[in-house]
């Protein structure tokens, strides 16, 4: 086991009696979770000052780096500790996959009162778990499928809808009810998600738009594109 010893940089933090302390890592893009392991003192202060995700071995008793040998590193945004300083929550901009399998996460086994089924869906937020019904439904028949009827009627199909529920979420802004704004504002989610299916576009590549310019304030951001 690893050697137990008060913690470096991070003295709040709530050691179990074998000097660990579980790490979930999320994708702070999705909020998908991508794996959960352990950390001792040393891989967290070692995460803390490279921002690469390092954990701690309970099989080999070592520290090791997510990806080291795959490539697939989880680079480190920020850490939280819960209410109890004894879980830690890295929010992470994964490089690849972050199961062994192969796969985005290691949470895909669906659990069922009959057993755990393999395999299952991603856990996924809803909204990513709306892309990829978009993405099923593309496949369906356009008598079947309103989804399918917009993907072959093409942009001009698609644009009109989406400006048509974009003017019914302007109306329901300026003087609707709360749930109204919330039903139109969804149709417009909707409708932007199969544009974006059309596109190839992921819905990934526009919240990492977004996180890229929460860098720097929206005036100086708009600024910028219109040069």
């Amino acid at each position: 086991m690893p050697q137990i010893r008060p913690p470096l940089a991070t003295p709040s933090i709530t050691f179990d009696s074998n000097g660990l302390v579980t790490a979930i890592a999320q994708d702070r893009a999705t909020g998908e979770v991508r794996m959960v392991a352990w950390m001792n003192a040393e891989a967290l202060d070692k995460t803390l000052a490279t921002g690469l995700a390092t954990f701690y071995s309970r099989s080999r008793q070592k520290l090791w780096v997510k990806g080291e040998t795959s490539g697939h590193r989880l680079r480190v945004h920020s850490v939280l500790a819960d209410c109890d300083a004894d879980t830690l929550l890295l929010l992470v901009d994964p490089e690849g996959a972050s199961c062994h399998t192969g796969r985005p996460t290691c949470f895909f086994r669906l659990v069922t009162p009959e057993g755990v089924a393999e395999p299952g869906r991603t856990a996924l937020p809803y909204l990513f778990e709306l892309e990829e019904t978009v993405a099923e439904r593309a496949s369906a028949t356009a008598e079947r499928s309103y989804t399918r009827s917009l993907l072959d009627g093409g942009a001009a199909k698609i644009n009109v809808k989406i400006e048509e529920e974009a003017s019914e979420l302007a109306r329901a802004i300026a003087g609707e009810s709360d749930e109204r704004v919330a039903s139109e504002a969804a149709d417009v989610l909707y409708h932007v998600l199969v544009g974006l299916r059309l596109r190839g576009v992921p819905l990934r590549s526009v919240v990492e738009t977004l996180l890229a310019r929460s860098a720097r304030s929206g005036l100086a951001e708009k600024a910028s594109r219109q040069k």
